[in-house]
């Protein structure tokens, strides 16, 4: 059946996706475009349906997509260009999108790690946690930790930021206390980063495995989060400017990491 009314029930709710109070009520996302609904597949990331526009869906690759899906015995629910216009959330829809589940790993639950987990301490902009998501698995972590009140890694410019390492890193939610208990019981150094870090990150000796634990945008890690790490670690700064973007600082900070290993 092909739903063509803005004001379909199903429709109004998927629709309210964009806002973080529904997503947290509903317990369910949006993932939209053919190469992150392919790569949410692929990934085997709990989804609930997909959403096809037919008039919209000119890829072979999507179509074949949609097609497997619905054989496999998965949900598609089928929808006219107008409403799949009024899901998206970009500028010249694809026709491909999919609702997903939220799922978070309890932190005991974390895979081992050879390098370690990188930790966002209240990140507020969800492009540098995508981005963070997408770095970290290209870095060869085993997953990120959210601690504290930090955006939602299943905003949709999260989602389209991690370009598809939402669907395979592990996410953990946790407060402060409760990570360096953690770690501390597993014997899981803490390696924070701050301009006022006794070492500079190229020459620091990293323990394995580690957290590399970032603060916010604005603040940073506080002074008693950075006391309770095992190592601080500083990126000097030549310019004017006094910091780098989380995002960036967090790419150098696991590349040089991984380097060391």
């Amino acid at each position: 059946m092909l739903i063509t009314s803005l004001a379909n029930p199903t429709i109004k709710a998927l629709r309210a996706l964009r806002q973080r109070k529904a997503r947290d009520e509903q317990g369910r996302y949006l993932i939209e475009g053919i190469r992150l609904v392919a790569e949410a597949i692929q990934c085997q990331a709990p989804l609930e349906m997909l959403i096809v526009a037919p008039d919209l869906l000119t890829s072979a690759f999507a179509r074949e997509i949609a097609a497997a899906y619905a054989a496999s015995g998965g949900k598609v629910l089928t929808v006219s260009t107008d409403v799949f216009a009024s899901l998206a959330g970009k500028e010249h829809p694809q026709g491909l999108a999919a609702v997903g589940r939220i799922q978070y790993t309890p932190l005991a639950g974390l895979p081992a790690a050879a390098t370690g987990w990188v930790a966002l301490v209240e990140v507020a902009d969800p492009g540098n946690l995508g981005t963070i998501l997408r770095t970290a698995d290209g870095a060869g972590f085993s997953g990120v930790i959210l601690v504290g009140a930090t955006t939602d890694p299943f905003d949709p410019e999260a989602v389209r930021a991690s370009m598809g390492a939402l669907f395979s890193q592990p996410i953990a939610r946790t407060n402060w206390a409760e990570l360096v208990e953690w770690s501390r019981a597993r014997q899981i150094a803490l390696v924070g980063s701050s301009d006022r870090g006794a070492h500079d990150y190229r020459t620091a000796t990293y323990p394995q495995p580690l957290v590399l634990a970032l603060g916010s945008e604005r603040q940073g890690l506080s002074a008693d989060q950075l006391a309770a790490c095992d190592l601080v670690v500083r990126i000097p700064m030549r310019g004017r400017s006094d910091s780098l973007n989380l995002a960036v600082a967090a790419g150098v900070l696991m590349y040089e990491i991984t380097r060391h290993r």
